[in-house]
């Protein structure tokens, strides 16, 4: 079906008329005679689940009318968005009614990347692939089996990596675009991400995190917003966005800092160095609870650098203001107000990662929260507990699964290629094809398209070609799922059971729960119990890891780790503070008689959480080598010494493409970005971004969020490419020309949009467009710039490098 703007606006108007008077659903309304009919009356209820159209994790309310489910509100009582939702939540449906999903399980006949499929059943697709993976077990080759995953978290993460345990592969690979992890690795000795107390904070220094964009969460970022602007008594909090794009946060805080790519290290150190040559630092926090900070000796007698010296020798003024492009007096008063306006907080995402430099870089902001005492205080740094599910118990295995784990992983996560890395998304590809250190038999998708939305999306296709087998998960016919020969499809986030527990990014622990709202409309079936069904049909100890019947039984076990913990359900506010002023008390009285009534109750209301949070130190913050947040980083130090096996840690760090030496490389430093293509040839840096309605690449396959995709200048249903006008006036580019976009690595076509909020030697260019499948609303519209990046990465960390690339424009 080809649908053009105009048609769709006929019919996108029809369909919010329906929507409002009569509940009626997209599947009715995209035809337009349809849409007129009223829906059908019947019996009505509200139920409680979890939107997954974004990490956010936002409680929602689906109003189902006669088993169909016509609209999508905020759950009143759910912590995170308080009954909010964004239009993004709100176009949940168009997921479920998606008139291109894939419909039930297909065989793929013919070569990689036929047409032609067939349908076959659930239980022939099922002993498919455990025939399959037998097989290859019975060769001795279970390591060659290998998932690629999005970012899934929970207990289906949970899943998955056991299933492979089970099995015998240690290639359970993840993608992650976030560094805070890795950061609060080196310097707290803690490998997860952390959150920030922004409701009492006073001073927020945000190095490209998308606060109210394409965050973490942006509904819980827009109520904090909304409540540090009007609603908090007293001191307002000021915002200060560092980043090379006017983005929406930027035009939304007090100050935007326009940066250099690649350079927030730099300016983090800059601040630093004002913040102790001014003698404005904690005093008590960094004698106290940190190590490294001064000069100091180890047990053999031996000196070694502190933070503070190396700040005060290595980052003059001058000399930070040249590389960042960021004016002294500006580093000056901004270092000032930062120390001075407590309680603050220094945070950063994935533009401030995803380049060469990116470990490094986040360590050095980070540093920043310590250097002002922003640990574990009120408008700080947090580190919330987590959800208190029942353990699951160890998989016993067998031989061959114990051997198969054993073998390296094909990523190198861990090893001297990546020291720092837990998983190396980018590295797959290479790997796949070079056989290193061995082929890959099976290959399952979940929850990924890497084929459209990594850099090396060629890499991926060619890669794929030399995999035997593979199956994807996909609900939709995605570029990836095209590749596969199996396509076991998901049911969407409205027909399964799923736990939610909330990233960190507040100070309390939540876990969702996400219910079936409607039935399937379609013969897909929860990943979870074909992952369950899969191990039971292989048999053995490989069967035997799964003691449950379905994803609900885990679900439901899990929760009786919950219901033995204190916290609360989603409830009201009254009810909340009460919980919470109890057990701050230390009382935790049991509020249910028994499991089975507690879970009835956890359905309804939609989740748990725990209000009480306490502002305590010790172990639990710092589990370093030192007890202590650590400057100087002895993780990172005795981790390349283990790694380098013998060999010098400086030929080490050569190979990994670091310049620092000895003491240094061990403490937060600028390292210089790399990038791909010379200046002389390719004069502008190209920054993609991530839009709200496109957060991931998924929104593109819903035609409402196709519609308002143009804030702030973009345009709908299409892409572009934002130039800064003076720049723009010296190649004779005009806004709306079509241009060519260039990198060494190939060139597309696409419109220009002039924006003062570019830099003169940024050019910038949204992510989610360019499909060449995905379903009739998202294929052939815009250009994806994923396909003209670079390979590159930070090598410690295994980060993927998304701004590594240069690129020159011309008029097409």
């Amino acid at each position: 079906m080809d649908l053009d703007r105009r048609d769709f606006l006929k019919v996108s108007t029809a369909a919010c008329a329906g929507l409002g008077l009569s509940g009626c659903v997209l599947k009715k309304l995209i035809e337009s005679e349809e849409a007129e009919a009223p829906w059908p009356p019947g019996p009505e209820s509200w139920v409680a689940s979890v939107c997954q159209q974004c990490p956010g994790g936002c409680g929602i309310q689906v109003r189902v009318i006669d088993g169909t489910a016509v609209k999508i509100d905020g759950l009143p009582f759910h912590p995170v968005n308080r009954g909010r939702l964004c239009a993004v939540g709100q176009a949940g449906l168009q997921v479920l009614y998606d008139p291109d999903r894939i419909k039930g399980p297909m065989r793929r006949m013919g070569g990689r990347g036929s047409s032609n499929w067939q349908s076959l059943s659930w239980d022939e697709a099922i002993r498919l692939v455990a025939e399959k993976l037998a097989e290859i077990r019975r060769r001795d080759e279970s390591h060659t089996v290998a998932i690629l995953a999005g970012q899934p978290r929970g207990l289906m993460d949970r899943l998955l990596a056991r299933f492979l345990d089970a099995y015998g592969s240690p290639n359970y690979i993840r993608n992650s675009c976030d560094g805070t992890a890795k950061a609060v690795l080196l310097t707290q000795g803690i490998d997860t991400l952390v959150g920030y107390d922004l409701e009492h904070s006073n001073f927020i220094l945000s190095f490209g995190y998308s606060l109210v964009e394409a965050g973490w969460s942006p509904v819980l970022a827009h109520r904090i917003y909304g409540y540090l602007r009007q609603e908090r008594p007293g001191v307002k909090a000021k915002i200060v966005q560092v980043e090379p794009r006017l983005s929406m946060t930027g035009a939304r805080s007090d100050q935007w800092i326009p940066i250099t790519p690649g350079t927030d290290g730099a300016l983090a150190l800059g601040l630093a160095y004002v913040i102790v040559r001014e003698g404005l630092y904690d005093k008590r926090f960094v004698e106290e609870q940190t190590f490294g900070f001064e000069d100091w000796q180890d047990g053999s007698g031996a000196s070694h650098l502190g933070f503070k010296s190396l700040l005060l020798k290595a980052y003059q003024l001058e000399e930070v203001s040249t590389i960042t492009g960021v004016p002294v007096e500006t580093i000056i008063r901004l270092a000032k107000e930062f120390a001075r306006e407590k309680p603050a907080v220094a945070l950063a995402e994935r533009g401030a990662s995803m380049h060469t430099n990116g470990l490094y870089t986040r360590m050095a902001i980070h540093c920043l929260n310590a250097l002002v005492g922003s640990i574990n205080v009120p408008g700080g740094v947090v580190l919330s507990e987590e959800v208190p599910l029942t353990p699951w118990p160890p998989v016993e295995g067998d031989a061959l699964g114990l051997k198969g784990r054993l073998m390296p992983r094909i990523d190198h996560a861990g090893t001297s290629r990546f020291p720092i890395a837990s998983h190396v998304f980018s590295q797959v590809p290479r790997s796949i094809l070079r056989q290193d250190p061995y082929p890959i038999n099976v290959l399952f998708l979940y929850y990924t398209n890497p084929i459209h939305s990594a850099p090396d999306a060629m890499g991926f296709a060619k890669a794929f070609e030399k995999v035997p087998f593979i199956v994807s998960f996909s609900p939709f016919m995605d570029e990836s799922a095209q590749q596969a020969d199996l396509i076991l499809p998901d049911h969407t986030y409205l027909e399964r059971w799923q736990d939610d527990p909330v990233n960190p990014m507040m100070k309390y622990p939540v876990l969702g729960i996400r219910r079936p709202v409607v039935k399937p409309s379609y013969d897909t079936r929860n990943t979870g119990d074909v992952i369950i069904g899969i191990a039971k049909a292989i048999g053995g100890k490989v069967a035997a890891a799964f003691a449950w019947d379905d994803f609900e039984g885990i679900l439901k076990d899990a929760a009786k780790g919950i219901f033995h913990a204190g916290g609360t359900l989603f409830t009201a506010p009254f009810e909340e503070a009460q919980v919470k002023s109890l057990e701050e008390r230390g009382w935790r009285p049991p509020r249910y008689k028994s499991f089975d009534e507690f879970w009835d109750q956890l359905v309804e209301r939609g989740g748990w959480w725990d209000p009480a949070y306490q502002f305590v130190g010790g172990r639990r913050l710092f589990k370093t080598v030192s007890g202590k947040f650590e400057f100087y980083s002895q993780h990172l130090r005795r981790t390349l010494e283990r790694v380098a096996a013998g060999k010098p840690v400086s030929e080490l760090l050569r190979e990994l493409k670091v310049t620092a030496r000895e003491d240094q490389a061990y403490l937060p430093h600028y390292e210089p970005a790399r990038f791909i293509g010379e200046a002389k040839d390719y004069p502008f840096y190209l920054n993609t971004f991530k839009s709200a309605t496109y957060a991931g690449s998924r929104g593109a396959s819903q035609p409402h969020l196709q519609e308002i995709s143009r804030l702030p200048i973009g345009l709908p249903w299409d892409s572009w490419v934002e130039i800064n006008p003076q720049a723009a006036k010296g190649l004779g580019i005009a806004d709306g020309d079509w241009v060519w976009v260039e990198s060494p690595l190939g060139k597309l076509k696409t419109r220009a949009r002039l924006y003062p909020g570019a830099m003169p030697d940024v050019v910038n260019m949204p992510v989610g467009q360019g499909h060449k499948a995905y379903g009739r609303w998202a294929k052939g519209r815009g250009e994806n710039p994923n396909r003209i990046l670079g390979e590159e990465r930070d090598s410690l960390a295994g980060f993927t490098a998304w701004y590594a690339t240069r690129v020159k424009l011309s008029k097409a």
